[in-house]
């Protein structure tokens, strides 16, 4: 193995790390190998095969599995919303959660690798902090525009309810594809967002 990326026939399908690219890129790389793999397969092996760099250079950036575990779910939280569907920010109906289908064909693996997360969780109560604070802010994202759309606001339940639909979605279209599926759930979703009075047209 040689710090130049693989040929592009070795793994057509995955972008490979060209020397110099940083720790910014091994971090995808591990992402994606805990998305196919799941957390057993996570080595530094593995990530650098994913990456093309040598075993040494991850190494180098991370000291440890642990550290590299934790530094890949930060590198997802600091990502995961600028890709979310959920705060488009103008208060209409119409455009809540447009996209999400999209959003998930796009990049699975960061969706995948997070549901691992949770589930590793339970074996391993240190990674909640940071799992807590990724979903805080999907919390918080959702209540916000919950709140442009809903002349009464959203209080905790309504913002749980409505955030818990839209990941059961996302987790559904992992498994069982279907875009189109959630792109009708989506619809549906903001139906029953109308009955609320959601765009103010029923309030006098």
């Amino acid at each position: 193995m040689t710090d130049s990326p693989a040929g592009p026939e070795s793994r057509p399908s995955r972008k490979r790390l060209q020397y110099g690219e940083g720790r910014e890129a091994l971090l995808n790389a591990a992402v994606r190998v805990v998305a196919r793999g799941g957390l057993r397969k996570l080595t530094y092996r593995a990530v650098a095969e994913e990456a093309g760099v040598t075993h040494g250079l991850v190494v180098h950036h991370f000291g440890s599995r642990d550290a590299l575990i934790e530094e890949a779910l930060a590198h997802t939280i600091r990502t995961s919303l600028s890709t979310s569907a959920l705060e488009p920010g103008t208060g209409k109906v119409a455009d809540f959660a447009t996209g999400l289908s999209e959003m998930v064909s796009a990049d699975p693996d960061t969706q995948v690798f997070q549901y691992e997360l949770l589930l590793e969780s339970r074996r391993r109560p240190e990674l909640l902090p940071q799992l807590r604070a990724l979903y805080d802010q999907y919390f918080d994202a959702t209540r916000r525009e919950l709140g442009r759309m809903l002349p009464a606001g959203a209080d905790r339940a309504l913002t749980r309810l409505v955030f818990a639909a839209l990941d059961g979605l996302v987790l559904h279209q992992l498994i069982f594809g279907e875009p189109e599926v959630t792109d009708s759930a989506v619809e549906e979703l903001r139906s029953l967002l109308r009955l609320l009075d959601a765009d103010g047209e029923a309030r006098a």
